[in-house]
C-alpha cells in the first residue's frame, strides 16, 4: 500500500496580500501561505487524502511559518528543506474589484528555487499513488534539475504524473524558455490540466479543441482538462478506445474577491476523482460530474482570502451544486 495519496513537489511561498489601509494611508498587507503545490495538496487533505510535501524554505520567520501552518492541516513536511543560504520566496499581490490578480515576486535569492536534487526524497516519491508538479520549479536550476530527478523516479515506478503549469511569465528570463520547459512538463505526465490561455501559448491555437489536438499530435495524455475562468471548464479524455469531451459553466453566484488557488483547488478536485475511482473507465456522466465537482470547489475558493489554509470542505462543495445555479 502506497503511503501517500498524493505527493506535490515545487514552491512554498508568502503571498502578501492587500487587507486595508492604515490611518495613515499606508497599505496593511496580509501574510498568506502559498504556493500552488501545497494548495493542491491542501483541498486534497480536506477531501480525506493522504499528501506530502517535497520543497525548501529559508530558515527564517516566513519558513517557520509557513513549516507550522502547512504541517497544521496534515500535510506531510518531513521533506520541507529549511535552508541557511536562501530566504523564503515572497509574493504580493494585488486583487482587482473582480478577484483577478497581478503578482510581483522577490525570488531571486528564493529557497524555493534553490532545492537540489539529493533533498528529493526517493522513498517518498515511490511511495505515492500521484506526483504532481508545475512550472515554478523548473524556472531555474539547481531545482529544474530536482523536479526532473523527481519525475524520472516517478515514472520508473510507475507513480502517475500530473501536471498544471500555472506560467507565471514575470519568472522566466525567457518566455521561450519557458514555452519549452511546459512541453517537457506535458511529455512527462499522465495528467494535465491547462489554462486556456497556457494552452494558447504554448500551441498557438485560439480554439480550446484544435490546442489539445495539437498536444495530441505529440504526446498520448489520457486526461486533458482546461479552466476557462468564468466561463468554466472542459474536459478530454481519449486512451485510444473511447475519445470523450465535454464542458461545464462555473457557479456565477457566489461573490468572489479573490481568484488566488482557484485552478489548484480545480485540479485538486480533478485527482480526487482519479484516486476514489482509478484512472480509467471514464464516461461522459463521470467527465461531466468532475468538472462540475471542481468548478463548484474552485469557486468556492474565490470567496476567501488566501487558498491553503481555507480550502471548502465536501459538504459546502456539494451544497453549492445543489443550489448554486
Amino acid at each position: 500500500m502506497n503511503k501517500y495519496d498524493v505527493t506535490a513537489l515545487g514552491e512554498l511561498l508568502i503571498d502578501f496580500t492587500h487587507n486595508g489601509t492604515s490611518e495613515a494611508g499606508n497599505w496593511m498587507m496580509e501574510a498568506n501561505p502559498g504556493g500552488a503545490p501545497c494548495n493542491v495538496l491542501a483541498m486534497l487533505t480536506k477531501l480525506g487524502h493522504r499528501t506530502a510535501f517535497i520543497g525548501q524554505v529559508g530558515n527564517d520567520m516566513f519558513g517557520k511559518m509557513l513549516k507550522k501552518r502547512v504541517s497544521s492541516i496534515n500535510i506531510d513536511v518531513s521533506n520541507l528543506v529549511f535552508s541557511d543560504d536562501y530566504n523564503t520566496t515572497l509574493a504580493f499581490v494585488h486583487n482587482s474589484p473582480d478577484g483577478d490578480r497581478d503578482f510581483s515576486f522577490y525570488r531571486r535569492a528564493g529557497a524555493d528555487a534553490f532545492l537540489d536534487k539529493d533533498k528529493v526524497n526517493v522513498e517518498t516519491v515511490k511511495n505515492s499513488k500521484i506526483l504532481h508538479y508545475g512550472t515554478l520549479s523548473m524556472t531555474n536550476e539547481p531545482v529544474n534539475e530536482a523536479t526532473m530527478f523527481a519525475l524520472e523516479t516517478a515514472k520508473s515506478f510507475g507513480v502517475l504524473r500530473s501536471f498544471d503549469p500555472n506560467l507565471r511569465k514575470p519568472l522566466w528570463d525567457s518566455l521561450e524558455k519557458a514555452k519549452e520547459r511546459i512541453w517537457y512538463g506535458i511529455s512527462m505526465c499522465d495528467i494535465l490540466k491547462i489554462a486556456e490561455e497556457e494552452l494558447e501559448f504554448i500551441t498557438g491555437k485560439k480554439d480550446i479543441e484544435d490546442g489539445v489536438n495539437a498536444i495530441r499530435s505529440k504526446y498520448s495524455i489520457p486526461l486533458i482538462t482546461v479552466t476557462k475562468g468564468k466561463l468554466g471548464s472542459e474536459a478530454f479524455f481519449d486512451d485510444g478506445e473511447v475519445s470523450l469531451h465535454t464542458s461545464k459553466p462555473t457557479f456565477m453566484k457566489v461573490k468572489t474577491i479573490d481568484t488566488t488557488g482557484a485552478g489548484d483547488t480545480f485540479v485538486a478536485c480533478v485527482l480526487h476523482d482519479i484516486l476514489e475511482n482509478e484512472y480509467k473507465t471514464f464516461t461522459q456522466e463521470r467527465l461531466g460530474e468532475i468538472l462540475t465537482f471542481a468548478n463548484a470547489a474552485s469557486s468556492l475558493i474565490t470567496t476567501k482570502k488566501g487558498a491553503l489554509c481555507v480550502m471548502p470542505d465536501k459538504t459546502e462543495i456539494e451544497a453549492l451544486i445543489q443550489f448554486g445555479n
